[in-house]
């Protein structure tokens, strides 16, 4: 599991996160149109909407944006259809990329996701190339300052947890997808604070890349494919040492 998270770890260390706050609002709204349209609009009989829902929270949307997003997707209000699609390729250094979008137009995506792979010196794969080498699990990520390794461990093993694993600044909390919801919920109703929570896909194998110019083409796609308006989630399979992450920040 070591180094499955470095992009979101990268993502944090340079503030992208909070400088593009209005595009995790444009995601989390697009997620709970979706998940209200395909499983209904009430949480409590929807697992997938109940979680869009607790990201948003988490992220300070108001109450407001919520109900718009689930009346557009249950057909309340009007709103753009997005149809899910999954991009799978290798970016630089033989990098697996997992690229997941919501689109209201296939061609338009296919066409930019494709143009930024070559770009990079990489290339867009067939569906199932690389996803393969990810597994989906449910990642919850705790500040450590706001508590102890051993206490978290013990409240989220109880809770169902399948490991806690320590990072630079953060403990991150894993679990099986089916467990991802009740282990969530439990260590939110003990008072532990969440950096971010979600059903991701981890990669079971981690490519380093030890050349600047790699890690700085790699980078750049990926921060790319992050700023396209139809892309959710973009997953990777790599590691940069700590000194290559210095040279080229």
């Amino acid at each position: 599991m070591s180094g499955h998270s470095k992009w979101s770890t990268i993502k944090r260390k340079k503030g992208a996160i909070d400088a593009k706050r209005g595009k995790i609002f444009t995601r989390l709204i697009k997620e709970i149109s979706v998940a209200a349209r395909m499983g209904g609009g009430d949480p409590d009989a929807n697992p997938r909407l109940r979680s869009a829902i607790a990201s948003a929270k988490t992220e300070n949307m108001p109450k407001d944006n919520i109900d718009r997003a689930i009346k557009k997707g249950t057909g309340e209000l009007e709103g753009a259809v997005y149809e899910e699609i999954t991009y799978e390729g290798y970016g630089p250094g033989g990098v697996a990329v997992l690229v997941d979008c919501m689109s209201d137009n296939k061609n338009r995506s296919v066409a930019d996701i494709r143009h930024y792979f070559s770009k990079s010196g990489g290339n867009l794969g067939e569906f199932g190339c690389v996803a393969w080498m990810f597994a989906k699990k449910g990642t919850i990520l705790v500040d450590k300052e706001t508590i102890g390794e051993e206490e978290l461990m013990d409240k989220a093993l109880e809770a169902g947890a399948e490991d806690v694993i320590e990072e630079d600044n953060a403990y991150q909390v894993v679990t099986v997808p089916e467990d991802f919801e009740t282990v969530r919920e439990t260590l939110e109703e003990a008072g532990v604070q969440f950096i971010e929570a979600s059903v991701s896909m981890v990669p079971k194998t981690i490519v380093e890349i030890s050349e600047e110019k790699t890690a700085k083409q790699l980078l750049k796609l990926l921060e790319n494919l992050e700023d396209h308006d139809d892309v959710q989630n973009v997953y990777a399979n790599f590691d940069i040492p700590d000194e290559i992450m210095e040279a080229v920040s």
